[in-house]
């Protein structure tokens, strides 16, 4: 299963059933769980983890050291969960001693080609990452999130569940939770009623949703005031507290 022109650094642990493309190279440190394929010409340097039924195609760099001056040789980490679809050539960096060491990926991403996610980054489950999608350092994306491409996010920021931003978008705030955005720079248009429809939400749900992102955006109240007012909206889901669980771990502010 491995090509005889890859090269395997001996201390990698690989399963039995993964294949390794022509020409990949996997460094030391690395472990690659079972039925990953890892295609022609990738590159994975350790500490990095890799679960299972991953699938990384050709010129992928998985792992190498971050983008940071504060950079010195510490000892960080990338972890990759398990069915992710990792496409060509996107680069994945570990973390750094002064963001926690580590750069996670959760499980059932689909990364699509030339994204770059860089050091310290958290990816959730079940997100898409169009193509030349950006992330800077200390990005976090949650779960069923949706980045159009060419979509940048800068330092420091978090796309709340749910969320979507349109291609070209450029994001320099914290975008709540179902929340669409578009623009250089990035505004809020509206909440994400296609990809709620396709998680299966009910018309209350969203109807609830919608109510929340005018208290947010249309009322002129403050962050704080609507965020009660959020908490006091009767449901029987639990769709807004993922709203109010957002609004109180935020200190950068959320796009406006």
């Amino acid at each position: 299963m491995i090509h005889p022109t890859a090269i395997v650094d001996p201390s990698a642990i690989i399963a039995n059933d993964v294949t390794i493309g022509p020409y990949s190279i996997i460094g030391a440190d690395v472990e690659i769980g079972a039925g990953s394929t890892i295609e022609s010409h990738v590159v994975i340097k350790g500490p990095t983890k890799i679960g299972k039924n991953n699938k990384i195609y050709q010129f992928s760099s998985v792992g190498e050291e971050p983008q940071d001056k504060k950079f010195t040789d510490e000892i960080t980490r990338l972890e990759i969960g398990d069915n992710n679809l990792i496409r060509e050539n996107v680069t994945i960096n570990r973390g750094t001693a002064q963001g926690g060491g580590l750069t996670k990926i959760g499980n059932d991403n689909w990364i699509m080609a030339y994204v770059h996610i860089a050091h310290d980054c958290i990816v959730g489950n079940e997100n898409i990452l169009a193509n030349n999608a950006s992330l800077a350092g200390h990005v976090i994306i949650d779960d069923f999130v949706i980045l159009g491409g060419f979509t940048l996010i800068s330092q420091f920021n978090t796309m709340g569940s749910y969320s979507f931003s349109a291609m070209g978008s450029v994001i320099s705030r914290n975008v709540p939770p179902y929340v669409l955005v578009s623009g250089h720079m990035a505004k809020p248009i509206g909440i994400n009623v296609e990809g709620l429809r396709r998680r299966q939400f009910s018309d209350l749900q969203i109807k609830n949703v919608r109510k929340a992102y005018k208290l947010i955006y249309r009322t002129g109240l403050g962050i704080e005031t609507a965020q009660t007012q959020i908490e006091s909206i009767e449901q029987e889901e639990t769709e807004l507290s993922v709203i109010v669980q957002f609004l109180d771990k935020q200190e950068g502010g959320i796009i406006r």
